[in-house]
């Protein structure tokens, strides 16, 4: 168990959600569903071409890019003194910081919050950490309504579906299947209403405004925290976070402790990563900030949740520690030809694709998600596309490597595989030995005489086999193509 502040940490216990499936086992059930492939590769295609459009107009895209690394990698290097100093300037324009280590003691200080202002409803910004802790199922058992306003947030709520996007929870449905949600659970819609985007926007409009204007609690997560002067930002497309940080009486935001900046020169630098890698735009329509409590404007009441739930141990893995720089821009989501055709809700976490893979072991531990770290090609598109440069593919080896050793320390017989492995290494170790198994390799040539490749070994080399072809092996090592080639007497 680590410390952080002084206070014992513990791995989350809900950035994964409570009875998924191993990551194969769902991925291979998500392939079947054509419609949501079909839908997947229609969003994530047109999302990457607008990124990539507002991408090349800048000059100086990678020198950004290595701004924005240095300067979460400086914040995460001296995070507690970060955090300490934004907790004494939100208190000082008035607002009150809690501290939770984990996500129970997130929820309870959420929900002991709004019990406190009397309300038994509250309407909520699009927030990771708050689906990442459980809050509003949490609410809910205290007895509080939580009202998603983030358009597709209120899709999936409605819907009673799970996120399956960081930016786009909603991606994998298409509007027809939209419309059939708002006629099923809206009340008062339109028995008319068509599925063109227009119609779909102004139906969820009426719906929301009601819940706008009669709400007195906010909940917002932050993309930000400004530390030298406790400044909270969250950047958004819709105008419905907007309404949710300026109308109640009370405003609690929760945070993870990695989005701190130090400083406002920071974030000028997000400023322009941000909005070009989520939503392929020079700007975010909407960017909302503000310090403590303004007297006589907006929210009187401010509370600031600092969340943990596993990030200090994450932080405490010298290679690891870099998935904690992630801003939740998706676009290692848009790129990755694993994520294009499972979608989000094969991994099993709130938050999916490539970064999920390293993130959510980290959150909760390696052997609580053991098959993450695996589903990727190792192709290295989310390295390329990544706005703050997380090198995803050797932080998922490195996690790779965590739960073999893991795993080996946890069984006392060897493993199939760490046999095979060490057969291998045996193998390979000495020359004539390898020489002698590459000519022996040449035996399965008859397997693959009739499609050019291997689809099927006999046990225990079927494992390999049930998910990839091997290539038929070739006529000639390429030791006895160089014998006969280049030491044959001319």
């Amino acid at each position: 168990m680590t410390t952080f502040l002084g206070l014992p940490t513990a791995p989350a216990g809900v950035g994964h959600l409570r009875g998924s499936e191993p990551f194969p086992v769902a991925a291979r059930r998500a392939l079947a569903d054509t419609q949501v492939r079909a839908n997947l590769t229609m969003a994530t295609a047109t999302i990457r071409a607008k990124r990539a459009a507002v991408v090349a107009e800048l000059g100086d895209w990678e020198e950004l890019r290595a701004a924005g690394q240095a300067a979460k990698a400086g914040a995460m290097r001296h995070l507690d003194r970060y955090l300490e100093q934004l907790e004494a300037r939100v208190q000082a324009r008035g607002g009150t910081v809690h501290w939770a280590r984990d996500a129970v003691e997130a929820n309870q200080i959420v929900a002991g919050l709004v019990q406190a202002t009397g309300s038994r409803e509250v309407v909520k910004v699009k927030s990771m950490v708050t689906d990442e802790i459980g809050l509003n199922e949490a609410l809910a058992a205290a007895g509080i309504t939580a009202h998603e306003t983030d358009l597709a947030e209120l899709i999936v709520q409605l819907g009673h579906d799970r996120p399956s996007h960081i930016l786009v929870p909603a991606i994998h449905l298409n509007r027809a299947e939209i419309r059939e949600i708002f006629l099923r659970e809206m009340a008062d819609v339109d028995p008319a209403l068509t599925d063109e985007p227009a119609a779909l926007a102004e139906a969820s409009r009426l719906y929301l405004r009601r819940r706008f204007l009669s709400a007195r609690v906010g909940i917002s997560g932050a993309n930000f925290a400004i530390a030298e002067t406790g400044t909270i930002c969250v950047v958004e497309s819709e105008g419905n976070g907007r309404m949710c940080l300026t109308l109640p009486d009370t405003l609690i935001t929760v945070m993870g402790i990695e989005k701190v900046l130090p400083s406002w020169a920071d974030l000028a630098v997000f400023m322009q990563l941000l909005p070009r890698s989520s939503t392929g735009e020079r700007m975010n329509p909407y960017t909302s900030m503000w310090t403590g409590v303004t007297p006589g404007d907006g929210p009187q009441q401010f509370h600031l949740v600092l969340v943990d739930n596993g990030r200090t141990a994450a932080l405490a893995d010298q290679t690891g520690r870099q998935v904690l720089h992630c801003i939740r821009c998706s676009a290692c989501l848009n790129v990755c030809p694993v994520y294009e055709r499972v979608g989000g809700h094969a991994y099993g976490s709130v938050y999916p694709g490539p970064i999920g893979a390293v993130l959510s072991p980290q959150l909760t531990g390696v052997e609580e998600n053991p098959t993450l770290p695996y589903a990727s090609s190792l192709c290295g598109a989310c390295y390329d596309v990544c706005p703050v440069k997380i090198d995803i593919p050797s932080v998922l080896v490195h996690l790779r490597a965590r739960h073999v050793d893991e795993a080996r320390g946890n069984h006392r017989v060897p493993r199939s595989e760490a046999i095979a492995m060490s057969a291998a290494a045996w193998v390979m170790a000495g020359s004539g030995r390898f020489a002698t198994a590459q000519r022996a390799a040449r035996l399965g040539r008859p397997l693959g005489r009739r499609r050019g490749r291997i689809s099927q070994l006999p046990p225990p080399l079927s494992a390999w086999t049930r998910a990839r072809d091997l290539p038929v092996p070739p006529v000639q090592t390429f030791r006895q193509w160089w014998r006969d080639v280049h030491e044959k007497p001319s």
